[in-house]
This record gives structure tokens, sequence and C-alpha cells, in this order.
């Protein structure tokens, strides 16, 4: 499968999320709610690195790719923690429009520190997705 049609099915599980998070969050603390759904990702995940027999290259792993996979861990609990608690007290439909700003954010982060390029196309994208979330907030 190519990356456009993984980047799909991304779009189309958080959407879900989105939605199965809202319910479950209800008549629970937030934080509970993050930390059993971290506790089924990684037995899901755990279980997938052995089928695929990926468990084999650990060793391999350079400190660098660790370092920042740690990182990207603490942002990932941060933004789990904030999005939970978001569904907690605000509808599903004007909160995950406010998360998806990670797209914008995400694009000029990229071209910041990754040197990705950004054409007008992209440009336009970006200015059409803020305010389009940003019009959601009302």
């Amino acid at each position: 499968m190519t990356w456009l049609l993984y980047a799909f099915i991304s779009a189309g599980a958080s959407a879900i999320t989105a939605i199965l998070a809202k319910i479950g969050v209800e008549g629970i603390p937030s934080t509970l709610a993050t930390a059993i759904r971290s506790i089924v990702i990684a037995v899901l995940l755990s279980l997938s690195v052995v089928a695929l027999g990926e468990h084999r290259v650990v060793t391999a792993v350079s400190r660098r790719s660790i370092v920042f996979l740690v990182l990207s861990a603490f942002a990932t609990g941060v933004a789990w923690l904030a999005y939970f608690r978001a569904l907690q007290l605000g509808p599903a439909s004007r909160v995950a429009p406010i998360d998806k700003l990670s797209l914008p954010l995400t694009i000029l982060l990229a071209a910041f520190w990754l040197g990705e390029p950004v054409g007008w196309r992209v440009a336009g994208g970006v200015a059409l997705m803020t305010i389009g979330a940003l019009l959601t907030i009302s």
C-alpha cells in the first residue's frame, strides 16, 4: 500500500476515535480514560511488533532514534491528555477540528525544521485548514 492510502486510513480511524473517545470519557476522569486507551494501544502494538518479527531489530535502533521517539512519546502523551480533557469538556464536533490544527502546524514545522518545501498550493491549504478549524470555535 502507498503512503497516501495509509494516510486516508489514519484520517478515518482518527475520526472514529474522536466519537468513540467522546462516548468513552463520559463519567470517568479524562486522565484515566487516556491511560486505558494507552494500555490497549501498547498491548496491540507489542503484539504487532512480535507478529511481524520486528522485535529482532531492537538492538539495531540508534541512540538518536530512541531520543527522538521518546520525545515524540512525551508530546503524544501531552496531546492525548489534553485531547481527552477537551472531549470531556466540549463537543467532539468542536474539539476535533481544533485538534486538527496540528495539520497546518506540522506543515510549518516540517518546513522550518526539516526543510520541506511549501509552495503556494500547500500554503493555501494551510490557510484554508486554519480558517476552517477556527470557524468551528463559535
